[in-house]
């Protein structure tokens, strides 16, 4: 009889103290969802509450709770609720995807017009559902200066883990001197510090991005496609130089990952410790085998390869990219469907600024043609891209504690992974930013 008198009592001293108004100064909302993915990776659970305070989660609910005083309620019952994403791979400076434009442009826009282009896209990428990025490539203290205006409010976009400028050989994918006509050539080449030659000049390198605001360190182990200098996508460093961008990066608290094409210089990364291998576009035997053995994040970027070749073929990049285009499309879905079907670790990314920003989305269909199930390509943008920019404490999941990053699409994309293309509800650490397919707060649509 004490136990039953006892059982109760608790009920209702729980449900009183839900009844009660929030602390003075306490932001409550509840999110009604009516299909829930809190943890991508497990099933989804029924009509759920979401209770946020101060822009964290607080607790999620079965069923609907009924709110307390003071509280705001977002009902999404007609909607599937998941996670905010994470794209580990986006340029938000300049002008995204239209290659033509941008370098008709090049020789008269300023960085200051670039900055104007990054505050856009990146309002356009939490439009998309993508409440968390890595640039990894840009003005250092303009992306710098646009991450800081988004933490404090003064612009609109996610959550910026920033590399500052690439590092890079003379001569290599990164070098901003590539290319250009001898007038122009002194004038970039005079001013650029990413580029480094040596073990020793790389270190330098290394710390003068992280001086400059860099949370992550980003350096090209091979060619890229975009350069405008002829030669393929092999392998451009030593083992001497990635080793010393790795131990520098890493003993100043940052992580690294390289921009990796051909196989050799993936498998020269990865055993130096290297934390993601982005692209990885040739991947041999020997270099999947590499990337599980060590567990290095594989952030394949499949959306980059495919767009590139489009614009390589419609004529709108340089002659010497055109073959790099079509070599990397050729051979990269051939090697993610390799590397997803060995169990590599997957983390989603899109190179996006290659693409259009806005349009990351679109990868999920990609990785799902390539072999991965809709909810193992869910996953990659949420719990894996967490744990990969070890920012799992804080987001990747809707549990207690974490940042209440929250999205919602119409249908269950378990289902569709397209149905991802159309988000329409986008909440960051609890503000909605976007709500019924239509932007919050400025600028309005």
């Amino acid at each position: 009889m004490r136990r039953v008198a006892a059982v109760t009592l608790a009920l209702l001293s729980t449900s009183l103290l839900a009844a009660q108004p929030a602390p003075t100064g306490e932001a409550v909302t509840l999110v009604y969802a009516g299909t829930l993915l809190a943890e991508p990776g497990k099933a989804p659970r029924g009509p759920s509450t979401i209770v946020i305070r101060n822009g964290k989660i607080a607790e999620v609910r079965d069923g609907y709770a009924e709110p307390e005083a003071g509280a705001k309620v977002v009902d999404l019952k007609d909607r599937f609720v998941l996670p905010g994403l994470i794209d580990l791979h986006v340029h938000f400076y300049g002008i995204g995807g239209d290659p033509l434009r941008a370098r008709l442009t090049g020789m008269t826009n300023d960085t200051t017009d670039d900055m104007m282009y990054a505050v856009s896209n990146a309002r356009v990428t939490l439009d998309a559902g993508f409440t968390t990025v890595r640039d990894l490539g840009g003005d250092p203290r303009g992306i710098r200066a646009l991450r800081d205006g988004i933490e404090r409010g003064d612009v609109e976009g996610p959550t910026i883990v920033n590399a500052g400028a690439p590092i890079s050989v003379s001569g290599g994918h990164g070098d901003p001197s590539n290319g250009l006509a001898e007038p122009f050539y002194n004038a970039v080449h005079e001013h650029q510090i990413n580029t480094c030659d040596g073990a020793d000049d790389c270190r330098r390198a290394v710390r003068q991005q992280v001086a400059l605001g860099a949370q992550v360190i980003k350096f090209m182990s091979t060619g890229g496609v975009l350069s405008n200098v002829s030669g393929g996508l092999g392998r451009s460093m030593t083992d001497e130089e990635i080793k010393a961008v790795i131990d520098t990066a890493h003993g100043l608290g940052r992580k690294v990952a390289t921009h990796s094409h051909h196989a050799a210089g993936t498998k020269a990364a990865i055993p130096a410790g290297v934390d993601t291998v982005d692209h990885g576009s040739f991947l041999d035997d020997e270099a999947i085998k590499l990337l599980k053995t060590h567990g290095t994040w594989l952030v394949p970027t499949m959306l980059a390869a495919n767009t590139a070749v489009t614009q390589a073929r419609a004529g709108a990049l340089p002659p010497a990219v055109i073959p790099k285009a079509e070599e990397a499309a050729a051979n990269a879905f051939n090697s993610h469907k390799k590397a997803f079907a060995a169990g590599v670790k997957i983390a989603f990314g899109t190179d996006s600024g290659v693409s259009k920003h806005g349009d990351n989305a679109k990868e999920f269909a990609l990785m799902v043609k390539a072999g991965l199930s809709p909810a193992a390509a869910l996953q990659t943008a949420t719990v894996n891209a967490a744990e990969a920019l070890g920012r799992s404490a804080n987001i990747g999941t809707i549990t207690p504690g974490k940042d209440a990053d929250i999205i919602a699409v119409a249908g269950s994309p378990l289902e569709d992974v397209t149905r991802m293309e159309s988000v329409d509800f986008v909440m960051r650490r609890g503000v909605v930013h976007k709500a019924g397919g239509k932007r919050q707060g400025f600028p309005a649509d």
